[in-house]
């Protein structure tokens, strides 16, 4: 048994306990709106709990020189991290948060992390490195927002970060150098579950989380676009196909609110109910928990289904 784990979850589940406390003391709690899924108390604090989690166990490796993960990827994480904070306590601009959301993007280039070959796509393969970093901005800002989005419903969003990164980890010919700090997040995420589907005293992701998780997403996508990446011989499929594939449902529900929102004349970042996981829990009725193992059963069969078609 791996008890450095066992004491990730501990760490993680006390601060999560902890920071919920502090918030709660100074009545710092997720306000009720038209556009809420719960009707208790609860906090936005789990994002700051697994943030702290990854960074504390992070810094004492750090000191101990183990380098478990390239620790420059703390740069654009917690920059994201901080933008979330702010956004969960004062409702930044978008328009802020897209140049963030931009500048980060290219932090993350600078530091390796680009998508210079669309493998076929629009029949192209190596491209030009300024054609190369407007697509993984793009690319960014899609997979960050896209995470942003379905934080809707209890679980949804960790369960969608642990299935993909489990997927991309799975299909890999070996560990990506990724791996390590995945395995502290994944870790650090499961006491959410809990905190997540209580009935009193909830915490949720929240943008701290969600901007911070969707930024791991993406670098894990630009690392799987990227040459250090090799999908299993036995399930050989198209890069750019199984990168869409692994983020399938958080891609849908944002291109489809996108087009909702656009088509009523509203911008497409004003929040709503529109979401696909908001639809699905007002036709079944049903607990969040089933509505999240509904959206991964289907996103699973039609993952199986792609890799199946398509398979070289």
């Amino acid at each position: 048994m791996d008890y450095s784990n066992i004491l990730v979850f501990l760490i993680s589940f006390f601060l999560a306990f902890l920071v919920q406390k502090i918030f709660i003391k100074n009545k710092k709690f997720d306000d009720f709106n038209f556009r809420s899924s719960h009707n208790t108390l609860a906090t936005k604090t789990g994002g700051i709990s697994i943030f702290l989690t990854i960074f504390i166990i992070s810094i004492y490796n750090y000191i101990n020189t183990i380098e478990i993960f390239d620790f420059s990827l703390f740069i654009p994480l917690s920059i994201m991290f901080i933008v979330g904070v702010y956004d969960d306590f004062y409702n930044a601009d978008f328009k802020l948060k897209f140049l963030l959301q931009i500048i980060v993007a290219k932090i993350i280039i600078d530091q390796g992390y680009v998508i210079t070959n669309y493998y076929g796509l629009f029949n192209m393969y190596e491209v030009s490195w300024i054609i190369a970093q407007i697509t993984t901005v793009f690319v960014f800002l899609i997979i960050i927002n896209s995470f942003n989005f379905i934080d809707g419903i209890d679980g949804l969003a960790i369960s969608q970060v642990i299935k993909t990164i489990l997927l991309i980890e799975f299909f890999n010919e070996s560990l990506s150098p990724l791996v390590s700090l995945s395995l502290i997040l994944i870790v650090s995420l499961l006491p959410l579950y809990y905190f997540n589907f209580k009935k009193k005293k909830k915490i949720f992701l929240g943008d701290a989380g969600s901007l911070f998780l969707g930024t791991l997403i993406a670098i894990y996508i630009f690392h799987l676009l990227g040459d250090n990446y090799t999908i299993k011989k036995e399930f050989s499929i198209n890069k750019v196909l199984f990168s869409v594939s692994v983020v399938l449902y958080p891609l849908i529900d944002l291109l489809r609110v996108f087009v909702l929102r656009i088509k009523s004349g509203v911008s497409p970042f004003t929040a709503d109910q529109r979401h696909l996981h908001h639809v699905i829990l007002k036709q079944v009725s049903s607990k969040h928990a089933i509505v999240c193992l509904i959206i991964l059963f289907i996103e699973l069969c039609f993952f199986c289904l792609l890799m199946t078609l398509f398979a070289t």
